[in-house]
């Protein structure tokens, strides 16, 4: 009886730790919320019993700990059995809808028109049609389609309104699809990327020069509003970001390639494990906090726009 605070205590600690990786795996989607889950969760429930009631000490702890991590780890998706084999299919087993491309970088009021036009011809109504015109041949192998869009779309970033428009359309879109697909035995993924370096995003002179474009373009009155400084500012601010970007795409890669080969894919991958606190942060805290932390996560500008200037 002196034993048993302790082995309860160690009992509370494997299930926190447990609870708490099955939790963010589901988040991840890493895991997916099926009968299957029920059932292993309630016979790991019976199990602690037994281990607790019959295997006191260190045995029953370690034989519960082991059939925790077993079952995250057969929950886990397995890939379709095609290394090393001819496969032969009528149709089109993947589709990856991976073009995308920010025009500017500026408030919302200052951006053109054109702007938002030209980020949703190619990263929202480009992936619609390629979509629309394969998914004759992918119905016909129950295959996969996999859109890479952004958490820009998700999160209220600054400054990246037509971007993120066009993404948060192509994230939708994908959900969507999902739903209207699952009948025809068809997978819809969406890859969330965190922020990597690329050729186009990874380019000073164009960012200057789209700075540039965008001064000489406003009106007088938005001009005059907002000023040259704050606008060139902005541009400042996000070159230094882009520093930051990070160089090894991997987990991007890893993500699609297992979209396209899982048996059961997840419906959504974080790619970058600093994705998942953000998408935590936006879940579980205020609205208010969430935009305090967003609007200061990004650029955490110092020039006001002139208008509002003591």
């Amino acid at each position: 009886m002196e034993g048993y605070p302790a082995s309860s205590l160690a009992y509370a600690c494997v299930i926190s730790v447990v609870g708490t990786i099955a939790f963010l795996r589901l988040v991840m989607a890493e895991i997916q919320l099926t009968h299957r889950l029920v059932i292993y969760a309630i016979l790991l429930v019976v199990l602690e019993r037994i281990c607790c009631i019959f295997l006191a000490g260190f045995s029953g702890i370690l034989i519960f700990t082991a059939a925790c991590f077993l079952v995250i780890q057969a929950l886990s998706s397995p890939k379709l059995p095609v290394q090393g084999k001819a496969v032969f299919i009528t149709g089109l087993w993947g589709l990856v809808n991976n073009a995308g491309k920010c025009f500017n970088v500026s408030d919302a009021e200052l951006s053109a028109m054109s702007n938002y036009r030209d980020c949703m011809q190619i990263n929202f109504f480009g992936a619609v049609a390629i979509t629309q015109g394969f998914l004759p041949l992918i119905r016909k192998t129950k295959g996969r389609i996999v859109n890479v869009s952004s958490p820009v779309g998700d999160f209220p970033l600054p400054y990246l309104s037509a971007y993120a428009a066009s993404k948060a359309a192509l994230s939708v879109f994908s959900s969507i699809l999902r739903l209207e697909l699952s009948n025809w035995g068809v997978k819809v993924c969406t890859i969330l990327p965190g922020f990597y370096k690329t050729a186009p995003s990874y380019n000073p002179e164009y960012w200057e020069n789209q700075v540039q474009h965008l001064i000489k373009d406003i009106s007088t009155e938005l001009l005059q509003d907002y000023g040259e400084d704050y606008m060139l500012e902005t541009t400042d601010l996000f070159l230094k970001y882009i520093t930051t970007a990070k160089e090894d795409l991997s987990p991007v890669v890893e993500s699609i390639t297992d979209a396209i080969l899982s048996s059961n894919p997840k419906p959504r991958y974080y790619a970058g494990k600093e994705m998942i606190i953000m998408y935590i942060l936006l879940c579980v805290l205020p609205t208010s906090l969430s935009d305090l932390i967003f609007s200061r996560f990004f650029l955490l500008k110092k020039v006001l726009p002139k208008a509002l200037q003591k």
